[in-house]
């Protein structure tokens, strides 16, 4: 391909070649290898990412979608669900801190991930599968047509330049949101105002050493799962931090926090001010024992919740985080690339075969604003007020889980690779389990600051332990689900009354300004 100012025409120009946007060449050109699809990556070599962690859904789109089994087995490790610790004034230690989490190493496949390697290799699949790559190269701007001819103009450090067609841009610019931003179409969640923090660590003790198992016999004999190479949330009043292991030894650590409830101390250094704030956990404070975060690899992001009015157009769609970002926890993100992805290469097939566009779009911006809508109500709307106590999260963990799985996860095991083109909780995507969610999400948060108003708040922080055998895709599943709803009702009954008629209005979504772009300090 020519780096001058010539004109090339293709299919569809990607704007951004990690996961999202390499996945979503991959999929376009095994649906049809006949459509001539460009990437366009800023890097010469694609860097460290946030997201590090993939839960069911996410595994089943890298494994048996994409194919790439045996590499995230060869290059990435084994995860073993999610755990999670809390502390109050009586905990001193690791060992007294309460733990949820599974008893026995989990049923379903799941990865930690160096999102450099990842990224990279699907990318490489990509192109091995007939995409065109043109890096480095910066996009310099993006012209849109409805209906018509799409253009792209780039640049390189040398001076050469260049300006691509084609019917379809793909915008897989991850938080940059190259159009959302330019069209004004990313809107801040202003009922979500997070911040994160994060590093790579060297040093950081693991759970199943000896060191431990000598030091906490009892401790490390209650659960015969590996603890390691779990995500382990350390959570506190507003705030959780992850601790993900990555394949040759460092940890990926960070936290983030409800700027509502808590925030960072005061410091010259991120990595200090890190570092200060989660040592004041027990748990933290043992596990990093001599250990030292990265120089270079430290980031800071405030106002990290956003969305956007339009997903796709005539012409155009958003995957990934170019699309929205809720919340890291849980590790949703790569399940909603796997969505996106799906989703936009369905549609730009579609479209560039002939089929109806102005109702796949429609179809499309309903279901994404429904999904990310549904699916922020469902899980993180006022979380950050209860996650920190043990008997509150630990009963949401064990509900959300259930109808993950029953909403979720399911889909695709039963309707095939398809099930990933509609998202999470949109109309034909596991709707009913999302408004469960979304009303015992807001019960939850409405008991917890009511205990932290009675100063009840995070009572069984310390000495217990919840351990369960992890969730399976059978006949037990429901039975679990209407257990653990039991129990909440039970709660309800307990000291939920206090709340019932209490009046809190809901924080709408406001349109994003420059100010207040998530940006990295």
């Amino acid at each position: 391909m020519s780096e001058n100012d010539q004109l090339h025409t293709w299919d569809a120009i990607i704007l951004g070649g990690a996961l999202a946007g390499a996945s979503t060449a991959l999929l376009l050109r095994r649906r049809n290898p006949r459509w001539r699809i460009l990437i366009i990556e800023k890097s010469d070599r694609l860097g460290r990412r946030v997201g590090e962690s993939t839960v069911e859904t996410s595994a089943y789109f890298l494994g048996r979608v994409l194919g790439l089994t045996d590499h995230l087995n060869e290059k990435h490790l084994v995860k073993q669900g999610m755990r999670f610790w809390f502390c109050n004034e009586k905990t001193r230690g690791l060992a007294d801190c309460s733990e949820t989490g599974p008893k026995y190493n989990v049923r379903f496949p799941g990865y930690q991930v160096d999102r450099a390697v990842l990224d990279e290799e699907v990318l490489s699949r990509a192109v091995a599968e007939g995409a065109h790559l043109l890096r480095p190269a910066k996009v310099r701007d993006v012209t849109l047509v409805d209906g018509g001819v799409q253009s792209v103009q780039w640049a390189r450090e040398d001076g050469s330049s260049g300006t691509e067609s084609a019917r379809w841009i793909v915008d897989a610019s991850g938080v940059a949101a190259l159009l959302a931003r330019r069209n004004g179409w990313l809107m801040t969640n202003a009922a979500h105002p997070i911040a994160a923090c994060w590093s790579r660590w060297n040093g950081v003790k693991n759970l199943d050493s000896r060191e431990f198992s000598e030091r906490h016999p009892g401790w490390s004999a209650r659960s015969k799962a590996v603890r390691y190479t779990a995500t382990n949330h350390i959570c506190g009043k507003g705030w959780w931090s992850w601790w993900i292991p990555l394949k040759g030894g460092d940890m990926s650590v960070g936290i983030v926090y409800d700027q509502r409830i808590t925030e960072l101390p005061e410091g010259a250094r991120i990595g200090d001010r890190l570092r200060t704030f989660m040592e004041a956990h027990p748990a933290a404070r043992e596990l990093l024992q001599g250990a030292t975060f990265q120089e270079g690899d430290v980031h800071f992001r405030r106002n990290c919740a956003y969305r956007c009015s339009r997903y796709a157009g005539d012409g155009f769609v958003l995957v990934g985080d170019a699309a929205a970002f809720m919340d890291p926890f849980y590790s949703p993100g790569m399940d909603w690339i796997s969505f996106s992805a799906s989703a936009a290469a369905a549609l730009v097939d579609s479209c560039l075969s002939g089929r109806g566009v102005a109702e796949r779009v429609a179809r499309h911006n309903a279901n994404f604003t429904a999904s990310h809508d549904r699916w922020f109500d469902a899980i993180y709307r006022d979380k950050y007020y209860y996650m920190g106590d043990h008997e509150l999260m630990s009963l949401a963990f064990r509900l959300d889980l259930g109808h993950y799985y029953i909403g979720v996860v399911a889909r695709p095991f039963q309707i095939g690779n398809s099930a990933l083109e509609t998202p999470a909780f949109a109309p034909r995507g596991g709707r009913p389990a999302g408004i469960l969610m979304a009303f015992y999400n807001r019960r939850l948060a409405a008991i917890a600051r009511s205990r932290m108003q009675r100063g009840t708040w995070g009572r069984r922080n310390s000495g217990r332990y919840d351990g369960f055998i992890s969730y399976e895709l059978n006949r037990r599943l429901l039975p679990r689900v209407i257990w653990q709803l039991s129990r909440w009702v039970a709660l309800e009954a307990r000291e939920g009354w206090r709340t019932w008629f209490a009046f809190r209005p809901r924080e709408a979504q406001a349109p994003m300004t420059a100010s207040a772009a998530p940006a990295k300090t």
